[in-house]
């Protein structure tokens, strides 16, 4: 029997091998990672909700369904943290706020059924800026979670819990959301892997929506191979929402499997780098083009003028449409109210739910939101914003004429020290500089680790960038950049974890 100190190390790959070979069972794994969690999750505050007793059950029922001889999917048995923001009718749903406290969804979302329908073992919601808005998970409003590699520092954001869950041990797989950099952005600075799919590739049917044409989730992991065996069991066309893609999913598995550059040509484009970037980011990020080249991939050299202005315009079209989204709470529907004591008028009640419900992150881009949307300010805010994100899909479709992936750093810095930007929204908002273009033209993109800041020995991202459906190139990029570079100094969260 496997050591339940070395069993939380395997990757997911490796656990659902050794549950398909009878060398564990699903519960013993679950069991594990239940025990991992009660060890240190007190100091890492990953979770939002852990739900033991619906876990094991579901362990236990697939280890039912392996001893009948059932056919089963390629990760039955290995345990996963969910991003609360995503429906569960067997668990609390509260997307980091205090406005939807304790709230039971009547519906699963269909990634959850995806899940459950995949066998994979759901251990509990993890927390996460509120409603996904930060690039920190300090804007939850049940606390800010810890950086696994430094509890001092950050964990990304908006999925902090489901980055620092991975980093710490606590699960072998995570999902997260992706609206402007929120599920690379955790990873990179967890040194983690973490994949947004092309916008419309995993549904978001019964994901709380912060920005609707922005907005996608995506699976987080600690290598190549978990993320893609996660994506394909997500992934999809679902008839229930609309913004779906009706298309087979690109063959993710196979390409993590086959990792090569070989004869590729990969972009690197000069708006990605220059003031603010750490020099021990910029440092590994130069390692990794010349680790391409020497891989047999060709680098081009791409300017993408509009790409200097994602930022202001994705800061102007996410707040107008979190504007519009968060309006249903209003204490009429479901969870808070508060004020209604007979006295008061309806719409009293609403502002009076609405102070106490949201936090000022969230109050301060409905108001951003509102603003532009308005009468007179419709056109100079957020119509030029949307053309903007015209000119920032052209320059895609420009540069993948001419490359097939993109690569980048995915963060500026390394994760910065809780509480350093929390009075200064816009350095906090530079941490997605890299991400964004990427969510406003919606093409794929993933970060995976690729060392270590000779400056403060934390993680370091590598952004891959692909065109729209063409996921598979994340893959086959990123599984010969992380065999390469494990190759040359191993993988910095399988060989060493870090100190809790």
């Amino acid at each position: 029997m496997t050591d339940m100190a070395d069993l939380i190390k395997l990757t997911a790959a490796e656990i659902a091998a050794k549950i398909a070979a009878g060398e564990l069972t699903a519960v013993e794994v679950t069991e594990a990672h239940l025990a991992r969690i009660e060890a240190v999750d007190e100091k890492v505050h990953a979770f939002l909700h852990v739900d033991r007793e619906g876990a094991l059950a579901q362990a236990r029922a697939i280890d039912e369904k392996r001893a009948r001889g059932e056919k089963l999917g390629p990760l039955a048995g290995v345990p996963l943290a969910l991003k609360d923001i995503f429906t569960t009718q067997d668990m609390p749903t509260t997307v980091g706020s205090k406005i939807l406290e304790g709230w039971m969804a009547p519906y699963d979302a269909t990634l959850t059924k995806r899940l459950k329908e995949a066998d994979v073992v759901i251990l509990g919601k993890t927390n996460m800026d509120e409603f996904a808005m930060g690039s920190s998970t300090e804007n939850s409003a049940y606390g800010p979670t810890g950086n696994p590699w430094d509890l001092t520092k950050i964990p990304g954001g908006s999925g902090g819990g489901s980055s620092a869950a991975l980093a710490s041990f606590q699960a072998p797989l995570a999902i997260g959301t992706d609206t402007g950099g929120s599920i690379r952005q955790p990873a990179a600075v967890t040194g983690t892997v973490g994949v947004k799919p092309t916008y419309g590739g995993v549904s978001r049917y019964g994901m709380v929506a912060f920005s609707s044409s922005l907005d996608q989730g995506g699976p987080c992991a600690r290598t190549v191979l978990d993320a893609a065996l996660l994506h394909e069991a997500i992934a999809g066309h679902d008839p229930l929402d609309s913004t779906s893609i009706d298309a087979p999913v690109p063959a993710v598995v196979e390409a993590a499997r086959n990792g090569s550059v070989d004869g590729m040509r990969v972009g690197v484009v000069k708006q990605f780098r220059g003031e603010g970037y750490q020099p021990g980011v910029l440092q590994r990020f130069d390692e990794s083009v010349a680790l391409l080249k020497e891989l047999g991939a060709e680098i081009v050299e791409l300017d993408c003028p509009s790409f200097d202005l994602a930022l202001a315009a994705y800061y102007l079209i996410a707040p107008s449409e979190c504007s519009s989204n968060l309006a249903r709470f209003d204490a009429m529907r479901y969870g808070l109210r508060v004020g209604d004591d007979g006295t008061k008028s309806a719409e009293d009640v609403t502002a009076l739910t609405r102070e106490a419900g949201f936090g000022p992150e969230v109050k301060r881009r409905i108001m951003l939101g509102t603003y532009a949307l308005s009468s007179g300010y419709y056109d100079a805010y957020y119509g030029s914003a949307q053309k903007v994100r015209t000119l920032i899909t052209r320059d895609f479709e420009r540069s993948f004429e001419q490359v097939d992936v993109i690569i980048s750093p995915t963060t500026p810095t390394t994760a910065f020290p809780i509480g350093e930007r929390s009075d200064d929204p816009m350095a906090m908002y530079l941490a997605d500089v890299c991400t964004i273009p990427a969510n406003l033209a919606g093409n794929a993109a993933m970060s995976l680790p690729c060392g270590l800041a000779p400056e403060d020995g934390l993680p370091v991202g590598l952004q891959i960038i692909a065109p729209a459906m063409a996921d598979d190139r994340l893959y086959k990029v990123g599984a010969a950049v992380e065999s390469a570079l494990t190759e040359k100094w191993g993988h910095p969260l399988l060989e060493e974890a870090p100190a809790l």
